[in-house]
């Protein structure tokens, strides 16, 4: 490439960055100019827009970006003449000519014939409604393009405020984890401080021991040598001390400095990569605005913290969700303008977004004004759709109803459009802000509209986190998946089919051994306490017994070496202020761990570390049943009589557990969600490693044919749940498979 190639390449990369700058400015003014056509400051604003832009198009020598920004900035000077009055077919033309201006520089894309259109709708006719007739507009004359000036012409150099300098995003990265590393580096000196002060301490300590040997001298005649290098020790033991105690100042001071110093390099640094809400909402407004009128719909985008900084990647990574979002927003929520005027409500609906840091986080919210929910229709759908009994959905809160919209596939509306009704959304925006070490909140009031609560850490390379002990190592818990940590009484623990549970904020939560997760082979210590950490939301909520709680870090998250893979359970690395690793744990893995384990059964008292030892082997067998009710009944019957016992709530969970463990008998219902119990027995017999095992069928089901079609399946035994009483179910299991112990 020549010299001159790469002079133009570089003019074009300007002329697209003053574009993307100057289009923002177009499109903000426009959408005011929609609302109020008289606006003089918005009609001052975009007009100078596209005469920058058509100046910035003659220096490059672009012609389409010349006619583009010419035209659009006739029309614009008409409007402040008063010659024309902008109605909503100007304000159409006019962002399609900013749009054609983001185009214009992309190598071979011809817009002969969009930009030919434009003109046609910009110039030379009044557009309906113009209070006005224009007069004919006199030709511009183009001027050449001009050349550029020699660097010895070259404008003064701006205020070193105003300077901007290209950095590429590798190097800043890397620039911000070491500050980074720098900042936890400087805390290393507290514990540091804290050994010299037990040194000081411990020096005090042995000149009062050497004064209690000179007073003891005392009192008796003593030599004089003896005496003498007694003194002197003394003497060397006052000034090593006091040169310890001014050491000590001074470390204490550079400590401090230190300290400060690099905090204030890592906020510099993360400044750096911060950018203003409002960067990220350049299109935002112009979507609002273009999705609304396709809906026939009203509506504006009100913006909040536009200034509030956040972190470059997060910024990036949260124009999807927010898009998501806003489209469901309007669509979903925001009412047509008949239906909000019946409803007492203004013709144009709102969609407000807001930003701010709050506690150390990054809380973004976006709300309407619309509908809301219909929690009746939400619970029918859920019943619908077999994601739980319709006697559970009533007794489920608002809360727990409006997290089953965050459910893959799951839609309330009952046509698909372009724009929703497929199931694809909501769960979309949750995925992606996890991703973002994130959580997602809704809430929502019925007929008053509906807001979204995002919250996220400030910027990706440090995290708030919760550290605690498991089997003498020490872990983190991301601040953002813990819901709360607590020291419960042992005494507290219930036992509730066959799991332990919490009592936590007037409902009971599953506990889980921290140490069984984690795969230690020793158990927790008992106490009066239990140290617990809540993770999860709302239905899929579960306690973390670990073994202590060390406190509240800052850790700077160390990314693991790509060739280890994805580690089960563990998210990232850190080190501790003395310089110690640990390992940050993955909640969203950790809780799908607890779900695999609760299906297959395995879980282990939090004070146990694994099953209870027994002299001789169990017989073990699997309950499967969606009833937990009568999970229950059968796994105590079961377990009372001595038999190791293993519950699945469904027939996929049972094939699944029954598959990954040995079992000597099944006992299961007929009537199940996503897999029956017919279906589980046929698939056992036609797998020859599971064909020898017994089944016992129990169902509600008595009927003749009932009873033959479980038996043709390949059951041993079919119990009508009926007639079902204890004796003959365990009857049924001795006569298959004998007493509990072997």
């Amino acid at each position: 490439m020549n010299p001159d190639q790469i002079r133009d390449a570089s003019m074009l990369e300007l002329f697209q960055m003053e574009a993307e700058t100057q289009v923002q400015v177009l499109n903000a003014g426009l959408l005011a100019l929609e609302r109020d056509p008289r606006a003089a400051a918005h009609l001052e604003a975009c007009m100078r827009a596209a005469h920058s832009l058509k100046g910035a198009g003659r220096i490059v020598d672009l012609e389409p970006a010349v006619r583009i920004a010419h035209v659009m900035e006739d029309c614009l000077v008409k409007a402040q003449e008063g010659r024309l009055l902008l109605e909503p077919a100007d304000i159409d033309a006019l962002l399609m000519g900013a749009d054609l201006l983001l185009r214009v520089a992309t190598p071979g894309i011809d817009l002969t014939r969009d930009i030919g259109e434009l003109e046609a709708r910009l110039s030379g006719q009044a557009p309906a409604g113009a209070s006005v007739a224009p007069a004919a507009a006199a030709p511009v004359p183009v001027a050449p393009p001009m050349p550029l000036p020699a660097v010895a012409e070259a404008p003064a150099a701006l205020p070193d405020e105003e300077r901007v300098l290209r950095v590429t995003a590798d190097t800043l990265n890397r620039l911000l984890g070491l500050s980074s590393e720098t900042l936890v580096e400087s805390h290393r000196l507290d514990p540091f401080n804290a050994s010299m002060l037990r040194l000081k301490r411990q020096q005090r300590g042995a000149s009062q021991a050497l004064e209690t040997v000179r007073a003891l001298l005392s009192e008796q005649p003593a030599d004089a040598r003896l005496q003498a290098a007694l003194d002197q020790a003394l003497q060397i033991m006052g000034e090593c001390e006091r040169g310890l105690g001014e050491r000590m100042g001074e470390l204490d001071q550079f400590g401090w400095r230190m300290s400060h110093l690099a905090q204030r390099l890592y906020d510099t640094t993360l400044a750096c990569r911060m950018r203003p809400f409002g960067d990220g909402l350049g299109v935002m407004a112009r979507s609002v605005r273009d999705l609304g009128r396709a809906l026939g719909k009203q509506v504006r985008l009100e913006v909040e913290g536009a200034a509030t900084q956040v972190d470059r990647d997060i910024l990036e990574k949260l124009e999807a969700p927010l898009t998501h979002l806003m489209r469901n927003a309007l669509d979903h929520g925001i009412e047509t303008p008949e239906r909000r005027l019946a409803a007492g409500k203004p013709a144009e609906g709102v969609v407000r977004l807001q930003a701010r840091h709050s506690a150390g986080m990054l809380l973004i919210e976006i709300g309407d004004d619309g509908k809301g929910i219909d929690l009746e229709r939400l619970r029918a759908e859920i019943v619908r759709r077999r994601l739980s009994t319709a006697e559970t959905v009533e007794r489920l809160s608002e809360a727990e109803l409006l997290e089953f919209l965050f459910l893959p596939g799951f839609s309330t509306r009952t046509e698909v459009t372009e724009i929703s009704g497929r199931g694809v959304g909501l769960d979309v925006v949750q995925n992606m802000v996890r991703q973002l070490r994130g959580a997602v909140r809704v809430h929502q009031q019925t007929g008053q509209g509906m807001r979204f609560v995002l919250e996220m850490p400030l910027s990706l390379s440090v995290m708030r986190s919760l550290l605690v002990e498991i089997g003498g190592e020490n872990y983190a818990f991301p601040l953002a998946y813990v819901t709360h940590a607590l020291e419960a009484p042992r005494a507290g623990i219930e036992q509730i089919e066959g799991h332990q549970h919490l009592r936590f904020l007037d409902r009971h939560i599953g506990l889980v051994s921290a140490r069984q997760l984690l795969q230690y082979d020793e158990p927790a210590a008992a106490g009066d306490t239990v140290s617990v950490v809540v993770v999860g939301e709302h239905g899929d909520m579960y306690g973390v017994a670990v073994d202590r709680f060390v406190g509240e870090r800052t850790l700077v998250v160390q990314p693991l070496d790509p060739r280890l893979g994805k580690l089960q359970d563990i998210q990232a690395g850190a080190l501790m202020e003395d310089g110690a690793p640990l390992l940050i744990l993955d909640v969203e893995d950790l809780l799908q761990s607890i779900r695999k384990l609760i299906a297959g059964g395995r879980l282990t008292r939090v004070d146990a570390g694994g099953a209870v030892a027994d002299t001789s082997p169990r017989k073990r067998v699997l309950v499967v049943d969606d009833s937990l009710t009568v999970r229950e009944l059968e796994r105590k019957l079961l377990a009372n009589r001595g038999y190791d016992v293993a519950v699945a709530v469904d027939g996929v969970d049972g094939w699944n557990v029954f598959r990954s463990e040995p079992f000597d008998l099944v006992v299961t219902d007929v009537d199940m969600p996503r897999m029956d119990g017919i279906e589980l027995v046929a698939r056992m017999k036609r797998d020859p490693r599971l064909q020898h095992i017994p089944v016992i069928v129990v169902s509600y089901k008595d009927r003749e044919e009932d009873r033959q079609r479980g038996l043709d399946a390949g059951a041993d035994y079919y119990l009508a749940k009926s007639s079902f009483h204890d004796e003959a179910l365990l009857d049924a299991v001795e006569d298959l498979i004998g007493k509990a112990s072997a």
